[in-house]
């Protein structure tokens, strides 16, 4: 009987290991061609991962919630070759296909997935796995309606419903997105008298807590420890005068037709316009060889809390847009980074990153540079303050912002020049927006 072993794929973006969510398959049970087997979490996305081979299950080689190295088996595939040989559809594999093509979230390409079941598939046989794999990507969003499958993208958001006793059909999603996320099972919670059990990897112990530092927890510790470890980083801080921004934001929203102009919009326009005056900023250190690397373009990442935690997805070549398609662009990258849709490759290759921490509440933050970027620019929240106007006090909106930079790459005039030009443009926000819509 001839063996197949399915190796543990690369994922995208170079990540190392992943961890093994949720089990679609048990020893014995029969799969088909790019039917899914198992859920995996890596440090940037969850993916679900199908099967290049049919035949019976002989061996599953990780348990739930283990760490897999990329590259070691997966899973152990008996009794079949690799292709039909008889060029029809397996029942199970058309079961699949009706899955994927009413968005049952993410899919690996490079296993024919996508489109629809032809009546004939070849593929030449082979003796061990060797998939092409390219980055995890997400069906495209579609409102809940009758007929189609419920869309959860993200493993840890369906256990946590399923560890309440909840049918995942029975959640309705908030967004207009159509995806169930974490805060919408945790409102069906609160409503249910269903009991919430504890995830099997947290455990609770002699009054302490055990939670593994894995998937993008780790990421997060391991990257913002290198940022701390390797860049000798200094911040300073301005309060701003907000009021003209406000009604710039205003006027914007009412002038450009079809598309809302949000605040971040144009702080990111405004951050992008500064970074043209001080390019210092928008580079990184090569510290093997010994040299500053300076962007032409300006690849701008976004700060963003989410149910998986702090993400930071990218704009690339964000100085290339005008201010409605920076807008449109900003709109779908962060609604994908929340909605747990968004590819790998849209979670790296920044340039600086643009942090709205008044989100939280709070005035001021001394943030970590995102590695191995050479500056994090944050904006607090806008409240109202007492300001002195033309001699005069006067109530306006009033914001800080920070700057937290890398003193290799430039000193700390360079950097207070930048943040002084910011603020300025957000005090006369038509100084530099005049003409560029």
């Amino acid at each position: 009987m001839t063996a197949q072993v399915f190796k543990l794929p690369d994922l995208g973006e170079g990540l190392a290991d992943a961890v093994i969510v949720e089990w679609k398959v048990a020893p014995g049970d029969t799969v088909a061609i790019d039917q899914v087997i198992v859920e995996v979490e890596t440090a940037k996305a969850s993916v679900e991962v199908p099967c290049p081979f049919e035949g019976v299950v002989a061996e599953l080689h990780a348990a739930e919630n283990d760490v897999l190295p990329v590259g070691q088996p997966l899973i152990t595939i008996t009794g079949a070759a690799v292709a039909d040989t008889d060029g029809q559809v397996p029942a199970a594999h058309e079961q699949y296909r009706e899955e994927e093509r009413a968005g049952s979230g993410n899919v690996l390409i490079g296993y024919g997935t996508g489109h629809g079941p032809t009546g004939r598939r070849r593929r030449a046989a082979q003796t061990q796995a060797a998939p092409v794999v390219a980055a995890p990507v997400a069906a495209a969003p579609r409102h809940k309606s009758s007929g189609d499958a419920v869309r959860v993208l993200s493993p840890i958001v369906r256990k946590l419903a399923l560890d309440g006793g909840l049918e995942i059909e029975r959640i309705d999603p908030s967004g207009g997105h159509g995806v169930i996320t974490r805060a919408d099972v945790e409102r069906a919670l609160s409503g249910s008298t269903a009991t919430v059990t504890a995830p099997a990897e947290v455990s609770a112990t002699g009054g302490v807590t055990r939670i593994p530092l894995t998937g993008i927890r780790k990421v997060i510790a391991d990257k913002l420890s290198r940022s701390r470890a390797e860049i000798p980083e200094a911040t300073v801080w301005v309060d701003v005068d907000a009021t003209a921004l406000l009604q710039a934001r205003r006027d914007l929203d009412a002038s450009i037709d079809g598309v809302k102009v949000s605040l971040l919009a144009v702080l990111a326009k405004l951050t992008i316009i500064a970074l043209q005056k001080y390019p210092d900023l928008n580079s990184t250190v090569d510290t093997a060889a010994e040299e500053i690397l300076r962007y032409d373009d300006v690849h701008l990442g976004i700060a963003a809390q989410t149910d998986r935690g702090l993400m930071v997805p990218v704009v690339s070549q964000a100085n290339r847009a005008d201010l409605r398609e920076l807008a449109e662009r900003l709109a779908e990258t962060t609604d994908m980074a929340r909605t747990g849709s968004i590819p790998p490759a849209r979670l790296s290759g920044g340039t600086f990153t643009l942090n709205n921490y008044g989100v939280f509440g709070v005035d001021g933050s001394a943030a970590i540079i995102n590695h191995p970027e050479a500056a994090i620019l944050g904006i607090g929240r806008i409240i109202d303050r007492p300001w002195v106007v033309n001699g005069q006090v006067a109530v306006r909106k009033v914001a800080q912002l920070s700057i937290a930079f890398d003193h290799r790459v430039c000193d700390g005039g360079v950097a207070g020049g930048f943040l002084r030009t910011v603020a300025d443009y957000i005090e006369n926000p038509l100084l530099a927006l005049g003409g560029i819509r």
